[in-house]
């Protein structure tokens, strides 16, 4: 259940602020469909449109990652932060942007791994080799 009062259509219609931001989501996704996401930050229309402003300079603007690789990344760091709700949601973006049943199971693999490797370098407090240092 939700902290937050999750703004329906007709609330933002009544928030100019909110509505114009709104109004962004769905033209640049291309789809009516605005998450729970957008609708709980409404509560703070300063927060809601540097949050959205910010996901599309990182997640939308022409770069060397394409769009499928910023998905796959984002699901990772969403899997190592334990955020099930952005898993979920990246998950079905990264699917919409190509990827596939085989990548998805690869990735799993490699978040699995490294998060892995992580704990027992962690545990055993090994130190870092001089030669991974940036001098």
């Amino acid at each position: 259940m939700a902290t937050v009062k999750l703004w329906t259509d007709e609330e933002v219609a009544s928030d100019p602020r909110v509505k114009a931001i709104f109004d962004d989501i769905r033209a640049v996704r291309g789809s009516d469909f605005v998450n729970r996401f957008w609708r709980g930050l409404a509560n703070q229309p300063a927060v809601l449109e540097r949050t959205w402003e910010q996901l599309k300079l990182v997640m939308m603007s022409p770069g060397s990652l394409d769009p499928l690789t910023r998905e796959l990344i984002y699901i990772a760091v969403s899997t190592a932060n334990g955020c099930g709700y952005c898993v979920h949601s990246h998950t079905v973006a990264a699917r919409a942007k190509g990827m596939t049943d085989e990548q998805h199971g690869e990735l799993l693999s490699v978040i699995a791994m490294a998060s892995q490797t992580n704990a027992l370098v962690t545990a055993l407090q090994i130190p870092i080799d001089p030669e991974f240092q940036i001098a």
